[in-house]
């Protein structure tokens, strides 16, 4: 008999760590979570990067930038889909925040 093991990836455990469908965020760390952002700089690297992907001329070092943008991408929706989530469970009938 096969024992079934969870899936180990990063992205994977971050989520069973995070469980992003629980709202327990307080009104100001969702609202703090849903402000972060790559800075523009990042922005612009990870355009260039993905653009010699599409054109299969990265190199390795290049393809381990990008898949680390990848995992703090991921790991940053994770957290603002919590984030949401807290913040929806929060509202009242009126569109106005519940005491926490």
């Amino acid at each position: 008999m096969q024992v079934s093991h969870p899936n180990m990836s990063e992205s994977a455990i971050l989520s069973r760590v995070l469980e992003p469908d629980k709202p327990t965020f307080s009104v100001a760390a969702a609202r703090a979570i849903l402000d972060l952002d790559f800075s523009q700089e990042d922005k612009v690297r990870m355009q260039e990067l993905s653009a010699k992907a599409q054109e299969g001329k990265l190199t390795r070092r290049e393809q381990a930038d990008l898949d680390s943008f990848e995992r703090v991408g991921h790991f940053i929706n994770l957290m603002q889909s919590k984030a949401r989530r807290s913040l929806k469970s929060r509202q009242g009938a009126n569109g106005k925040n519940k005491p926490h």
